[in-house]
Parts: structure tokens; sequence; C-alpha cells
């Protein structure tokens, strides 16, 4: 066996640290021969009933040969995995591959201190990814009858177990490919274990503020006078060694002298230190910390480096670690009233949960929303997102129940593939607003691994769209949208547009049509001269609009009128709100004064008054109808019912194996490009066929091709520049016979001459290429790709002039669903002429479904395929030809979002 610190033997990918059932962290890795000593320690501490149960009989200790071939494994026929936290070991998994090498035998062992914790579980999706790595189909396991607890984690994976009884030994079998229902209980689990992970961090029973000062202005002194004034339900105690007394309470110079358990350390100290004090945390089993502290990935190699050891730390003993560079956290629940960020005073009580990445961003936004009079459920400023990520406290969100709208300030994705699957599950009962500013880019905090995108911009607005996510510029428009989804969501895109100002109300209702809305009424012949009989009048005129069924939201744009106050006349629209439960948007443009007065939730509810209603109100009419037009792009998301993921017929593992012979040999970053037959037989797994066609050398090879294949024929060039130019002369179509090829080739060299290089094959091959008639039809492009910032992205347009040159196409992230796959293909403009276009008759868009949702399949359970384009897709009036395949394979050592639980490196 090879040595532990041999690379190419101890596989590094399988590392990964983990969330457990409740909230904890983990480090789940291979075994090494170096944990002899550890496992003999975690043996030992066992009970005299976990060790039968294991064994199926009693001893003390594990002898010398026991503990060797226990903890030198080949990772390949046999593989261990442990979990750790800090120098524990907490829990074992192993598997030994039987005579049949698709079959393994399984055993894990659990620490009795660490039961309930969801370490069987998590271990047991590890050790299946990693068996699969390796060629591995099926485990089975023998179990007593009563180790209910191991039969129950089997039982409860979501494979289908074929369970025997026999000789007083349960035999339990299945097979380890992920199944929808294996997938779908991970998701649950996951779900879970993270929510409860930010909970711990958003309600602690006790809070350290660690470099608490009494120096005015400075951050931990803030920190600290924060969460006192806050009210915070919980025990505080500041940390300063050279202090005795802070702010009227006694401190301690050290985490570890502090009596009791912390939940929650607050870190603002320097630089320097922040390491050292982060494992005294460790230490002091402290569950979270936010580390206020910056200059760590800013500070080059070095500070980076800080950085990531800080995670690894965190993680490995058990914590999760906010920043560094954070603002804070908040969370307004008056049962907790925890204000352990720099925000001034408490956030106003709501129920809008705030994520950013950026301290400077944040303090935005908060203002932005006091401005407004918006309340907040809680508040979570990730600064460098070295550990928990926007992922994270979506999962928390979807839970809790003070939360009914989220939006987040994102200036990357940690995990694509995840951020889509939760965002789209949470979109289905709360709104999310994300804001992705147009200057910034896609790009990733200080400190991350360097990723460029490839995928184009409109690939990041597809996925959000996807996924249900109200998408915004602005931090601006974030709070403009989060007044709104805070009541009453609009049930369709009438609107009606009411005004006192007829020359307003016009250019309203050109502004709402502009963005897609259908303006059903425009009254503006509102008088609001006398208080008394207008605004009651006012009231009667919404009722009427609202009760006949005329609009599904209203638009109120007024100019100021003597006498009239906005908040008299938002105090009627917010009735009528209440009373009908639709939503009004007013807009009171000119107005004089402090913005407050007309902006915001009028009237302001006050912390005293959180359930009187309210009207989100603007000063900018045109800001007020893009907020809406937004919102109502998500109440149609909304009511579309939510499809089946696409499925088909394949087989994965002859994917597998073509991927795994064509990537041998291949390390780091280098893509290998298969041949025309080996991309032809990857695609054949998955139900996919690719016509024929074979590279020639002459003319008579040509003449060979031509017969194998089957006249008529096409002849054209091998480039990729000039393989689909008609205009160009390198393509020859419908030859019917051997003396009209011979005659085409020469005229496809002569042609050919003129183009130098451009014109030679790849690799000094053939430049020309015979290849079956398909029928007629439309030539499309199918492509797809693994974007280091955005994950897998499926891409569709019409061949030629549409994509080449107007860049006509339509993105989506897998996996898709039936109705994504039916939106996608309907998306470019062009599409229009899959339909029966100007007289056509309409092409086969099912089998053109079909392809689409085959190659998502590929993609999404494959991404190792760095690219795959498919051009062109002729399709015709029944069914369609693929023509040409190009398929380049990556190294993927790992995939971010598997069948496997596991913290990203964000």
């Amino acid at each position: 066996m090879a040595d532990e610190g041999t690379v190419s033997a101890y596989p590094q990918h399988w590392e990964a640290d983990v969330v457990l059932r409740d909230g904890g962290t983990a480090h789940l890795r291979p075994i090494r021969p170096s944990d002899a000593a550890a496992l003999q320690a975690f043996h030992m501490s066992q009970s005299e009933s976990s060790i039968y149960l294991r064994f199926f009989s009693y001893k003390a200790r594990l002898s010398d040969a026991e503990l060797k071939r226990f903890t030198e494994v080949d990772y390949r026929d046999r593989v261990a995995l442990v979990i750790t936290i800090g120098d524990e070991l907490i829990g074992v998994g192993r598997y030994d591959r039987l005579g049949d090498p698709t079959e393994a035998e399984v055993a894990f062992n659990i620490s009795d201190r660490h039961q309930g914790r969801g370490i069987g579980s998590i271990l047991l999706e590890h050790l299946a990814a990693a068996a699969r790595e390796c060629g591995i189909r099926r485990f089975t396991a023998e179990v007593l009858p009563e180790n209910r607890k191991m039969l129950a984690v089997f039982a409860e994976a979501g494979y289908a177990l074929d369970r025997r009884f026999d000789d007083g030994v349960v035999s339990v079998e299945f097979e380890i490919d992920p199944t929808e229902r294996s997938r779908a209980v991970m998701e649950s689990r996951e779900h879970r274990a993270e929510a409860l992970s930010v909970q711990g961090l958003l309600a602690p029973r006790s809070v350290a503020v660690i470099g608490a000062s009494r120096r005015w202005g400075s951050v931990g002194q803030q920190l600290l006078a924060h969460v006192v004034d806050g009210g915070f339900a919980g025990s505080v105690c500041a940390i300063n060694p050279e202090a005795l007394e802070l702010g009227g309470m006694l401190t301690y110079a050290r985490i570890g002298e502090v009596p009791g358990k912390v939940d929650l350390a607050l870190v603002a100290v320097p630089y320097d230190d922040v390491a050292a004090v982060v494992a005294e945390c460790a230490a002091a089993g402290v569950r979270g910390v936010v580390v206020a502290s910056s200059g760590f990935a800013e500070d080059g190699e070095r500070g980076l480096a800080l950085q990531r050891e800080l995670v690894r730390h965190a993680r490995s003993h058990g914590m999760r670690l906010v920043g560094p560079g954070s603002l804070g956290i908040a969370n307004t629940d008056p049962d907790v009233r925890l204000n352990a960020s720099l925000a001034p005073a408490m956030p106003r009580q709501g129920s809008l949960g705030l994520f950013t990445q950026s301290a400077a961003i944040g303090i935005a936004l908060y203002a932005a929303a006091d401005r407004r009079k918006l309340g907040f459920s809680s508040l979570f400023s990730a600064g460098n997102r070295a550990d928990v990520s926007g992922n994270d406290v979506m999962q928390y969100w979807e839970d809790d129940v003070a939360t009914s709208a989220v939006g987040l300030y994102l200036e990357s994705f940690g995990n694509p593939r995840k951020f889509s699957r939760i965002a789209r599950r949470l979109a289905r009962s709360k709104p999310v607003i994300v804001a992705k500013s147009e200057i910034l880019g896609l790009r990733l905090p200080p400190g991350h691994a360097v990723r460029t995108s490839q995928a184009p911009p409109e690939a990041l607005d597809a996925m959000l769209r996807q996924a249900g996510v109200i998408r915004v510029s602005t931090l601006e428009e974030l709070v403009d949208v989060a007044q709104i989804v805070s009541g009453p969501l609009p049930r369709g895109p009438r609107v009606a547009v009411l005004s006192n100002a007829a020359s307003l109300g016009r250019v309203v209702a050109d502004g709402a049509e502009g963005h897609g809305l259908t303006v059903t009424d425009t009254v503006t012949d509102l008088d609001l001269a006398g208080r008394s009989v207008a605004l009651p009048a006012l009231r009667a005129r919404i009722l009427d609009l609202i009760d006949t069924g005329t609009a599904d939201a209203i638009v109120v744009a007024l100019v100021p009128t003597a006498g009239v106050k906005p908040n008299a006349v938002a105090e009627i629209l917010a009735g009528c709100a209440e009373a009908r439960s639709t939503a009004i948007v007013a807009a009171f443009t000119g107005i004089l004064g402090h913005p407050e007065q007309a902006e915001g939730m009028i009237p302001d509810p006050g912390p005293e008054a959180l359930g009187s209603p309210t009207v989100p109100a603007f000063t900018s009419a045109g800001d007020a109808v893009a907020a809406l037009a937004a919102v109502v792009r998500y109440s149609e998301w909304l009511s579309r019912e939510a499809s089946e993921p696409f499925d088909a017929a394949f087989d994965d593992d002859g994917a597998e194996n073509l991927i795994d012979a064509a990537l041998t040999g291949v390390a780091g970053p280098n893509l290998v490009r298969l041949g025309p037959r080996q991309a032809a037989d990857l695609l054949s797994c998955y139900g996919i066929g690719v016509l024929p066609s074979r590279t020639v050398a002459t003319v008579d090879d040509a003449v060979v091709a031509a017969e194998a294949l089957g006249w008529p024929v096409a002849l054209k060039s091998t480039s990729s520049s000039l393989r689909h130019r008609l205009d160009l002369g390198t393509v020859r179509l419908d030859i019917p016979d051997e003396p009209s090829l011979r005659s085409a080739f020469g005229f496809m060299e002569q042609s050919l001459s003129g183009y130098g290089e451009l014109a030679a094959g790849p690799n000094g091959a053939p430049r020309l290429e015979v290849q079956s008639m398909a029928p007629l039809g439309q030539a499309c492009v199918v492509r797809a790709i693994e974007d280091p910032l955005l994950g897998p992205v499926i891409s569709f347009g019409l061949a030629g002039d549409a994509v080449a040159l107007l860049d006509d196409w339509a993105h989506r992230v897998p996996p898709l669903t039936t109705l994504d796959v039916s939106d996608l293909v309907r998306a470019p403009r062009a599409s229009e002429k899959l339909f029966g276009y100007e007289g056509l008759p309409a092409l086969d868009v099912a089998a053109l479904e079909s392809l689409v949702g085959r190659v998502s399949l590929l993609k999404d359970r494959h991404p190792e395929v760095s690219v795959l384009e498919l051009k062109p897709v002729v399709v015709s009036e029944h069914g369609l030809t693929v023509l040409h395949a190009d398929v380049w394979l990556g190294n993927a050592a790992h995939r971010s979002d598997s069948a496997r639980r596991a913290m990203s490196d964000q």
C-alpha cells in the first residue's frame, strides 16, 4: 500500500467538511495509517454493547494486526472513511470489495457519545460516492437484529433494500446508484442540518465579545454596546485581558475562563490575533464565531492562507464562522433581540431576511430599508464569506416563520448547483430577491480561488428566472421590491392606474405597458381637493376596481394637493389592500422635504403596531411600476404548477466507463477532446444518435465511404469554421452518385486551397468528411458547458445568423424539469421558425425537447463533460438528426453538489 503522503494513493477529494444533524460541524476524510492510535482510543471508549453490535463479539481492544488491517487500506478495493471533531475520531465507515467486483460489504461504527447526530447516514452517503467512483454498484451488510439504529440508517437512506434474516443475522443488500428518493432524503437532511447550524448563530443563549473595548467608536466597543443596548435575552460577557470591567460587567482575559458554555463569540481583535482567538473558541466549545476583524484575504497569500486555516480549524472543531470582515448578524425576534452587528440600533422588526457579502453594501441596504420603514426578521453580513454563505442562510429562512421574504446581495455563488436548487424550493413559499450588480459582474469575494466564468452574462439571469428569483440590479431596487412583496402579491399582470393628473397617469400607464403589464383602466380625474369627501370617494373607487375584477394590482400616482397629506391617502390605500388582499402601490411624486415623508411603508407601522396595514409608497412612479412588474413576473412564475424533473432512459454505467477510459492518465486542468466515434458512443448512452460520417483523405476514400454510408451523401470540410458554410463552397449536399462525388471532391479541394491553415483538419486529420444526408429541416445548436462560477449551463439556439450574429441564445441550469425544457426551446426570438413560420409546416418540437432534456441529464450527471456541442441539429417535421457532436472532457475530481453532503469551499 502507498504511504499516506502519496497524493496518487490518498484520494484527497474525498475529504469534506460536513454539517451534522444538530447543526454542528465535523471533518470527514479517508483513514490513514497514522490513525491507529486514535482508532484504538475510539474502540476502547465504546460500550460493550456497541462493540458487540459492530463485531458480533466483545473485544476490549483491537490487536495490532486488526489496527493495521483497519487503517492501512488501498483506497479502492478496501476503503475506510472517518469523521473527526478536532483530534477525536467519532465515526468510522468502511467497505471491502467482494468476489463480484461490483459488490462490497460495508460496516459502520459510531461513537456512543455522538449517537443521534446523523453520522451514520453521512458516512453512508460518502462511502457510496467513493464506491461508485471505484466501480462498485452494490452494498451488502450483515447486521444483528438488535442493532436497530444501523438498520434504520440503511432503511432511511432512500435506497431500495433487499433484507433477509438468516442464522440470527439480518442481511441487507442495495444498489448504491442515487435514486430520486435517496437524493430527496439527502437534501432534506442537509436542509435541516444547515438550518439548525444558522439558527445556532442567530439564536444563541450566550454571547461573548472578544476584543471588547472601552475606546469609544472601536469595533469591540460598538459590538458590546449594541448587544447590551439591543436587549439581548441571553447572557453577555466581555473578553479583554487588559480590562477588569467594561460596560458595568466583569470581564475575562480569555474565552476559556468564562463559566458555562458560550454559544456565540464576536471577534474584534487585531488581524494577527484572530487565529489564536478562534482556536481558543474551538477549545472552549463555542458553537459559532462572527469575525469582524478584516485584512485576511485582502492581505495577499499570507492573509489568504490564514483565512483558510480559520475555516479549517472552525469546521473541524464543530463551529461555524461568519466573516472575516463581517458587519455582524442580527435577529429581531422579541424572544432573542440579538444585535450582534455594527448597526447603531436594533433593526426595526419585520419579516424581511437580509443577507449581504459586503459590509459596506450591508450598511447601505440597512440605511435604505430604514428610510422606507421596512422591518427585518434577521440580518446577515458574510464579509469574505469564508464559511457561512447565502445558501446556508436560505436553508434557515425557509423554515423561519418570522421571515416572509428574502433579500440577498450577492457577488458570487459559492455552490451554483446548490443555490439554484435551494432558491427554487424557497421561492415556492417566500419571495427571493437577489441584487447582482451589473457593474460588479460575476466575481468572487477576496480570498477565493480565481475562477473565470465561461458562460454568457445572460446565463446568470436565466438561472435566476428559472429558480423563481426576483433579480434586481441595485440596492434601491431590492428595497423597492421588498416593500411590495411584504403585502399581498398581484394575482396577474392586469394593472389599473389612478392619478389626479392626466399627464402623470398616461406616463405611468405607458411605463407599465413598457414593463410588460396590461393596463386595464386609467383613471386620471381623481379630485382630492376636499379631504372629507375625496378620501372616501377614493376608497370607493379602488374597491370597485377590485370587486369588479378589473385589475390584479393598482398603482395610485399622485401629485401634491393642498390640504391632503400623503399619510392620509396612504391610510385609505392600506385599508383597501388589507380589506381585499390586493397589491396596491402608491407613488407620491413632486413631494418636497424629507424623502421619508412620502417614501417607504406608509403609514409607519412603528415597533408597537407591527400588525397595522401598510402600503408601499415611492417618490418615483417609474420606480414603483418597475418594482411592481418584477413582483408580477414572480407571481406568474409562482402560479405555474411545478413540473416533474425531466427523465429518460440512459446507460449511466456505460457513460462512466467511456469517460473514465478517456480520462485515464489525464491530470490537472487538461482537457481531452473525444474523437467522433467516442463522442457518438457517449451520446448513445443517453439515447442520442449522431448521423454516421467518415473522414477521408482521397477521392477514392470518399467513394468507399459513400458506398458504405449509402447515397445520397454530403461532402464537407472538417474545419469547425467551414464545415457548415454553404456560402463559401466548403459544403456540398445531396451528392447522388460516384461521378458527382468525384466532381464535387475536386471542386472542394480547389475551394479549400484558398483557406490555408483554416481548412486543415485538427492535428493533421483529413480535411474532408463524407456523411449521410439528413432530412430537410431547421438547423439548431445545443450546447452544454461546465462553468466555473455557474456550474452546468445548457444553451439552445437556431443555427446561423441567429446565434452567430444576433446572439439569440437561451440558457438554463440543470437539473431541468419538463417545463424548463419546454421554456428553453421556446425562449430564443427565432424559435418561431419551429412552429410553422410563414406558412411552413411545424417541426417536431417534441423530438427537440427530448434531445435537449437528454443533454441536460448527461451534463448534470457527468461534470467531467466540460464542453458538449451538437451542431447542427436538423429538426424536421418528423424527428431530428444530429449531424455533428463535439465533446471535451475535464478531470473533475469531485462534484460540488452530488449525492453526498459536503460544505462548500467558499
